[in-house]
């Protein structure tokens, strides 16, 4: 996999990748390379943004030296140019990677937008800064906005960094375990439900035990446990994940039980 970020501030994202799982990914082969857009900016002072059309606060950065970035990519990854839907665009050639920008109109990164990128050949990630980006650029260029949150963020590049964590984490032999993230919150395999509590040595910590189950030897009822466990704190803390589980038919009727028995 290979990952293209574009961003004024490299040195917010890098040093982050340098460490645990996700220095893993690199040594497992995954390339990340960062992009700065003033380096295709013209002029001495390598401006990227100016001041909006119609007035108002702040500044937004330029389409140009964006689109130049983009294309630059494009040439040392050895896909097609152009912007969407131009004839270079619509060649034949390997897949063209998708550009992901951070916005606040953005579709919320969820796991299942996580893991769609996780299975790809790699994408292209725009941070952008100041007021954001000239909608021209987004609209010839920009295949996915994503969001961190219903929050502002001085740019993309804590988003950036949590998406690269989330994606490069799922990337083989990244995790010591390869099946650890199979029990992740909000994974398939937990019915997109949260996961359950963990404990660890010693059995007693100022004077709080283990649940008596997890030291039992019984892998059934500890299964059952910790499904009634993800079952229960779904529903107290994240009802809307519980629901739409529910709806996808992913709530069986033991699972219904479940609930039942810790209610009374």
């Amino acid at each position: 996999m290979r990952i293209d970020v574009i961003t004024l501030f490299p040195e917010l994202i890098a040093p982050y990748l340098e460490h645990g799982v996700n220095r893993r990914a690199a040594q497992a082969g995954v390339a990340v390379h960062f992009w700065n857009p003033r380096d295709f900016a013209a002029g001495a002072y390598r401006r990227i943004d100016d001041r909006p059309f119609g007035g108002g606060p702040g500044m937004v950065m330029q389409a140009e030296p964006l689109a130049a970035c983009v294309e630059a990519i494009r040439a040392e990854r050895g896909e097609a140019q152009g912007p969407k839907g131009s004839q270079a665009h619509s060649e034949v050639g390997p897949a063209r990677a998708p550009v992901v920008y951070f916005s606040p109109l953005g579709r919320p990164i969820v796991h299942a937008v996580v893991s769609e990128l996780a299975q790809s050949s790699g994408m292209i990630l725009l941070c952008g800064r100041y007021e954001g980006v000239d909608q021209r650029f987004i609209d010839a260029y920009v295949d996915c906005q994503l969001s961190l949150g219903d929050f502002v963020l001085s740019g993309g590049e804590v988003a950036a960094a949590a998406l690269l964590d989330a994606v490069l984490r799922l990337q083989p032999e990244v995790l010591h375990d390869a099946q650890s993230h199979m029990q992740d919150s909000f994974n398939p395999s937990l019915s997109g439900l949260l996961d359950c509590p963990h404990y660890t040595r010693p059995d007693v910590w100022r004077e709080q035990g283990v649940p008596a189950v997890l030291l039992s030897g019984d892998h059934a009822r500890i299964e059952a446990w910790r499904r009634q466990q993800s079952l229960q704190l779904s529903q107290d803390l994240r009802p809307d994940l519980l629901a739409k589980a529910r709806q996808q038919g992913l709530i069986s009727k033991a699972d219904e039980k479940l609930l039942a028995s810790k209610a009374k």
